[in-house]
């Protein structure tokens, strides 16, 4: 079944009250940053073509691409397919990334039908195409679905956040930063949020841009 959706920044305050309540060091970190705004996104196909164009280049890369590629319209599954190498080379897309690209639009995913799936299911549905890795999926169910008990342990800035937050003599890697995470539940969403607040407040704090 479909968990709890986040619509609102009263859902992240509830999410971040509870989390508090349940374990002191959130409670500090709540403190420190405030409650995480909510960060929805849309869902669909050019979502995640953007969230692929932007593995491993920097944000500002990132965005410069995926402006290029609106404006020469290749955000639809059928103008990917459509478009020849050249096309596709021409607003930033490695040789790689094009073949990811036209692997999303032929997939069919129904992204409708992902709005009503289980948190798993979605992740397991969005894993199967090309270029799409659990950590980008598990992104896609948390801020462009929108559900509440998702949690991304492959990310560097919450094992780092986490690290130091909860004074571990080393950063956690996936599997243990996941089970982990399991006693966040029902709100791993919002215990993402924290741990990213809170590592921008730590590092900012160190002079770290």
């Amino acid at each position: 079944m479909v968990g709890r959706i986040l619509t609102s920044d009263a859902c992240m305050a509830e999410g971040a009250a509870w989390l508090a309540a349940a374990e002191p060091r959130f409670a500090h970190a709540l403190r420190l940053t405030g409650t995480p705004p909510l960060r929805r996104r849309p869902d669909g196909f050019a979502h995640l073509l953007s969230a692929i164009v932007s593995q491993q280049v920097s944000t500002h890369a990132a965005r410069a691409i995926w402006g290029r590629m609106e404006g020469a319209g290749l955000t639809t599954p059928a103008a990917v397919l459509a478009a020849d190498d050249e096309t596709l080379r021409a607003p930033g897309l490695s040789i790689q990334k094009m073949r990811y690209a036209r692997a999303l639009a032929a997939a069919g995913i129904d992204f409708d039908a992902l709005r009503d799936m289980p948190d798993a299911d979605v992740v397991k549905v969005l894993v199967e195409v090309p270029g799409i890795g659990r950590w980008t999926a598990e992104i896609y169910a948390m801020f462009s679905l929108g559900r509440a008990d998702v949690f991304a342990p492959a990310d560097l800035a919450l094992q780092e956040s986490a690290r130091r937050l909860f004074d571990l003599p080393d950063r956690p890697r996936e599997a243990p930063m996941r089970r982990m995470s399991e006693a966040w539940s029902p709100w791993r969403t919002v215990a993402a949020g924290l741990l990213w607040a809170y590592y921008h407040v730590e590092t900012d704090r160190e002079g770290i841009i």
